[in-house]
């Protein structure tokens, strides 16, 4: 069992916590000056408003000393009054303006930093939920292998899936691209959060378990390929040497789960005169859910495990074991539109070298991860 904080997230924190001070400590630093250059402008408006003003006293003054009507004295005294109000009008408008916005410089600040806070919020009260519950969804890989108190380096639920598609559904048509059912993945992601360790029911079409393994890896609150190698794995592309020493840099976790999946992969690309998956095509699928940059995570998988309740399915299952696990997830969320898909494209745009780079993983799998031993049907 990890500790109550993790190291990783200790140092995501402080990191934040830091720079969040220092743009804070920015901030008021910048709102401090503008207030003063606020202050100096309200100063030099006032003192322009009281030289003009008394530049128009003295000159209506001269005026008072020369012959004239009465009538001519009143036209002079209501224009020097207007004059004045005029440039005492003008010069707290422009004081006010500036206020304004020095005002709403500071809230784009703060506004900032309160959405960074809840993003980080959001990722400490996720890792935690991975720490404290059964969930599978949505936690991160290193918990979730932890939890399950084995020697193998891979999720249960990969392992589970990748055998299932290896033994019956590698012919499927368009699999890992087709739309899946969505109340069926609905079903399945409540199942495996109430038990990771559960078999996968009898009469899944092999469909949904491609788009279940979809949905699990875009749950995870950081890519296989980790956000920091984001660059250099697109940039490896290219070179089999590269590459294989690029993902040496990944946790063994993540490399040993990315070794699972790719070698699924290759085994569906070498049926794709039947399945119509040739390689580009599956990295075309794989690589938004396996290769992404901070704050661009697929978020269209959301809806499956996010807000998944905990259903009475298990419960189900305790009291009827005479029927089968299939037969009792058929039971679960009957408000479901059985007919809609999943949504597989988000409308983001098309990572190239992403793609590339998932298509190079799975053309050279057995170059690339020689010292991988874990996948025995590969």
């Amino acid at each position: 069992m990890p500790s109550v904080i993790s190291p990783q997230w200790q140092e995501k924190a402080s990191g934040f916590i830091q720079s969040s001070g220092v743009k804070l400590k920015e901030a008021g630093q910048s709102a401090g000056s503008f207030v003063g250059e606020v202050a100096k402008d309200a100063k030099g408006n006032v003192g322009e408003v009281a030289e003009k003003v008394g530049s128009v006293v003295k000159s209506r003054w001269s005026l008072l000393q020369q012959p004239s009507t009465r009538h001519a004295m009143q036209e002079r005294f209501i224009s020097a009054a207007a004059t004045t109000s005029f440039f005492l009008r003008k010069g707290f408008l422009e004081t006010k303006d500036k206020v304004a916005v020095g005002k709403t410089k500071v809230e784009e600040v703060a506004k900032k930093t309160a959405q960074k806070s809840k993003t980080l919020l959001n990722d400490i009260e996720r890792w935690q939920k991975g720490v404290a519950s059964t969930d599978v969804f949505g936690v991160p890989i290193d918990i979730l292998v932890q939890r399950q108190q084995s020697t193998r380096s891979v999720p249960f639920i990969m392992v589970k899936c990748a055998d299932y598609l290896v033994l019956s559904g590698l012919n499927s048509p368009e699999l890992f691209k087709a739309e899946g059912d969505k109340k069926v993945i609905h079903q399945l992601v409540s199942y495996y959060n109430q038990d990771q360790n559960a078999p996968i029911p009898e009469g899944v079409n092999p469909v949904d378990i491609a788009a279940l393994m979809k949905c699990y890896l875009a749950s995870l609150p950081e890519p296989l390929t980790t956000f920091e190698l984001y660059n250099e794995i697109r940039g490896a592309r290219s070179s089999i040497h590269a590459m294989k020493n690029t993902l040496k840099k990944i946790p063994t976790v993540n490399y040993m789960t990315l070794e699972l999946i790719t070698a699924l992969l290759l085994r569906v690309s070498q049926k794709s005169l039947v399945n119509k998956m040739d390689a580009r095509t599956l990295a075309t699928e794989m690589a938004p859910i396996l290769i992404w940059q901070r704050g661009q995570s697929p978020h269209q998988y959301d809806q499956f495990w996010n807000h998944s309740a905990k259903s009475s399915s298990k419960k189900h299952m305790d009291s009827n074991s005479n029927s089968s696990a299939w037969e009792m997830l058929e039971d679960e969320d009957e408000n479901v539109d059985a007919s809609s898909p999943i949504p597989l494209d988000d409308g983001q745009p098309i990572d190239l070298g992403a793609i590339d780079a998932i298509q190079c993983l799975i053309e050279h799998h057995n170059a690339i991860f020689t010292d991988a031993n874990e996948t025995v049907w590969r």
